[in-house]
């Protein structure tokens, strides 16, 4: 791929002769087909299922819809503007997208329960029949998915995503085509998803420990990816041929770009520690407030047992001094 600054084109013949990177210029719409139809249906979807229980009389949390919808909207944000364009170019763009797309957008979607809603919102098949609903459950209980969200799998995989891709050339040969990219962006959002799914808790999985033990599985993969961030600022020569030779146009020097998307690397992995950890204090707040209400429930129920069981006994008492 021809990333120099003469009349020079991308993967798929997307000129790459861009203006000097501004935050406007970034924002402006620029189709990937691929996303927009993805975030398009995912909404579409959403709003279904909740559409579907508010119908039958049921209530689904407007926090989990504003959650979805912003995740959504990053992910569009990411890969739906001129931010993918600068992306192709541009190191320090690609990591923000990478950041972004693998940290925040997973945050935010599971955020959204779309597992809870979704068996929520399908509609059972029937005594011997399996349908949507029965097949989700299956997955849900399958040995695959223990295997696949358990942190022995995701930790190495949310780290060996940064270091096998960036320090070998597969990065170079996926960045090559737009097939390529596509599912280089995919990769990121899902391993992300599989990253936190287990540690966020909103949705039923096979591994659910308790709030601490998820704590220490956020914090273990955050220090691999800082000195990720670190080895990226200290490098001294471009560590992917692909942004070895950035536009003209834009005026940037690819080791400096190189030193600025490792800065981001790094300062962006304590974006998902502060919201994880607000969910995680958020929700076991929560679970220790029902706790205590059904606790409290039951000492009523044991009183008002207690008290009647006294007042039969007045009553006995009473019967017999006639």
């Amino acid at each position: 791929m021809d990333h120099s600054g003469h009349g020079m084109s991308g993967m798929g013949g997307m000129p790459m002769d861009l203006p000097p990177f501004t935050l406007g210029r970034s924002l402006a719409f620029s189709n990937d087909t691929f996303f927009l139809v993805g975030c398009v249906l995912a909404l579409l979807l959403y709003g279904w299922a909740v559409v579907r229980l508010l119908r039958r009389g049921d209530r689904w949390p407007v926090g989990r819809m504003v959650a979805w919808v912003v995740g959504v909207l990053t992910v569009a944000l990411t890969m739906c503007t001129k931010l993918n364009d600068y992306g192709m170019v541009m190191f320090s763009v690609h990591m923000t997208q990478h950041m972004i797309i693998s940290m925040l957008s997973p945050i935010l979607l599971l955020l959204g329960g779309p597992v809870t809603l979704t068996l929520r919102a399908l509609p059972t098949a029937g005594r011997g029949r399996k349908g949507p609903r029965e097949l989700l459950v299956a997955l849900l209980n399958s040995r695959y998915l223990r295997i696949v969200t358990h942190p022995a799998f995701t930790i190495p995989l949310f780290i060996a995503s940064l270091y096998g891709l960036y320090f070998t050339p597969l990065f170079d040969f996926l960045m090559r085509s737009h097939v390529g990219h596509i599912a280089m962006m995919v990769h990121f959002l899902i391993v992300g998803l599989a990253f936190f799914y287990p540690i966020m808790g909103v949705d039923p999985g096979p591994h659910r420990p308790g709030f601490v033990m998820r704590m220490l599985e956020l914090f273990a993969g955050m220090p691999f990816h800082a000195f990720f961030g670190v080895a990226l600022m200290m490098a001294t020569h471009p560590m992917v041929t692909t942004f070895l030779h950035p536009p003209a146009s834009l005026g940037i020097d690819a080791v400096t770009d190189q030193s600025v998307s490792g800065g981001i690397a790094w300062a962006f992995s304590e974006v998902p520690s502060v919201l994880v950890l607000l969910a995680l204090v958020f929700q076991w707040y929560k679970s220790e407030e029902r706790q205590s209400q059904r606790r409290d429930r039951a000492a009523d129920r044991n009183g008002d047992r207690e008290l009647a069981d006294y007042n039969a006994y007045l009553a006995s008492l009473q019967a017999r001094s006639r």
